[in-house]
C-alpha cells in the first residue's frame, strides 16, 4: 500500500526543485539562460543514471524492456519540458515577468484537462475544489501589486497580451510534459513503480541532454566550454535537479498527475521560506490570505 507516499515524494520534489532553482539562478550570470537551463540535464544525467542503477541493483532486476509507447511518451515529456522552459524564458524577457510567473502556477488546471483526455483520470468535485483553492491562493500570493506604474511602466502596458499568452502556453506545455512522463511510466510492463520511474527518468534525461548539447554545439560552443569550466557549482545544481526529478517521477508512478501537480504548488511556500525578503519583511495580508487558501487546498486534496 502506497497510501500517502506520493505526497511525501511530491513534497521532497518541491523542496529539491526550490533549491535547484536557487542554484541555477546563480549560474545564469556566467552561463546565460540556456546554459544555466542545460545544467539540470547535463549534470543531472549522471545522477539520474546512478539512481536507476542503484534501484535495479537493490531490486535485483534487469532494466525493464522498453516499448514503443513508453519511448514515444518519454519523447513527448522530454521535448515539451524543454519547449515549456523556452517559452517561460521568452515570457520572462518581457516587462511583466512577475505576472508570467503567477500564470505558470495555473498548471494544475491544465494537467487536470490533459489527464482526463490522455489518461482518462476523472476529476471529482472535491479534487476540482482543491485545485481551485490552491491555484487561487498561489495567484493571490504571486500577482504583482498595483504599483507597477511607479517604476515607469504604464499599467495597460504591464498587461500586454504577448507575455501573458506565453506564460499561459508555457503552463499548458509544462502540464503536457507531466502527463507525458506519467503515461510513459505507466506504459512499462515490468518492474515495480520505483524501477519504472527510475528507468523513465534516466531515458528522459538522456534525450534532453543529447538534444540540448547538440543545439549548443551548433549555436554556442563557448557556452558548452563555460559549462565545463563551471563544473563545481553545476554538479550541485545537477544533483538537486536529478533528485527533484526522481521524486516527481516516483510520485507520478503511483498517483495522478493532477494531484501531484496540485500539491506541488506548496513550492511557493518553500521559495518564500528561503527568500531574504520573508525574513526582512512581515507577511502582507494578501500573502496571508494566499497561504491560507493554498493550505486549505492541500488539506482538501489529501483527503480525496
Amino acid at each position: 500500500m502506497t497510501g500517502y507516499l506520493w505526497a511525501v515524494f511530491t513534497v521532497l520534489a518541491a523542496g529539491g526543485q526550490t533549491l535547484r532553482n536557487a542554484l541555477q539562478r546563480e549560474l545564469t550570470t556566467s552561463l546565460g539562460t540556456v546554459g544555466a537551463t542545460h545544467v539540470r540535464f547535463l549534470y543531472g544525467l549522471p545522477f539520474g543514471v546512478l539512481f536507476c542503477l542503484i534501484v535495479l541493483a537493490v531490486n535485483g532486476v534487469q532494466p525493464p524492456a522498453l516499448n514503443g509507447t513508453m519511448v514515444g511518451w518519454t519523447i513527448v515529456g522530454a521535448l515539451t519540458q524543454i519547449c515549456a522552459t523556452a517559452l517561460l524564458l521568452a515570457a520572462m524577457r518581457e516587462k511583466n515577468f512577475v505576472i508570467v510567473t503567477a500564470l505558470t502556477k495555473t498548471e494544475p488546471v491544465h494537467v487536470a484537462v490533459f489527464g482526463l483526455v490522455v489518461l482518462g483520470e476523472q476529476l471529482t468535485v472535491g479534487l476540482g475544489a482543491a485545485i481551485g483553492l490552491a491555484t487561487l491562493g498561489v495567484l493571490i500570493m504571486s500577482w504583482p501589486k498595483r504599483a507597477t506604474a511607479s517604476v515607469g511602466v504604464d499599467r495597460a502596458a504591464s498587461l500586454e497580451w504577448r507575455p501573458i499568452m506565453l506564460g499561459l502556453i508555457s503552463s499548458s506545455v509544462f502540464a503536457l510534459s507531466a502527463i507525458g512522463f506519467r503515461r510513459a511510466i505507466l506504459s512499462l510492463d515490468e518492474g515495480n513503480f520505483v524501477v519504472r520511474a527510475s528507468t523513465t527518468l534516466a531515458l528522459g534525461l538522456t534525450m534532453q541532454t543529447g538534444l540540448l548539447t547538440a543545439y549548443l554545439m551548433a549555436t554556442s560552443r563557448e557556452t558548452l566550454v563555460a559549462l565545463m569550466k563551471a563544473w563545481r557549482p553545476s554538479v550541485k545544481a545537477g544533483f538537486m535537479g536529478a533528485f527533484a526529478s526522481q521524486m516527481w517521477f516516483l510520485a507520478f508512478a503511483i498517483e495522478s498527475a493532477t494531484k501531484v501537480r496540485t500539491l506541488a504548488l506548496i513550492e511557493i511556500l518553500f521559495a518564500g521560506l528561503i527568500s531574504r525578503s520573508l525574513f526582512k519583511q512581515g507577511v502582507l495580508s494578501r500573502e496571508a490570505l494566499g497561504i491560507v487558501l493554498v493550505v486549505a487546498g492541500v488539506v482538501l486534496l489529501l483527503n480525496q
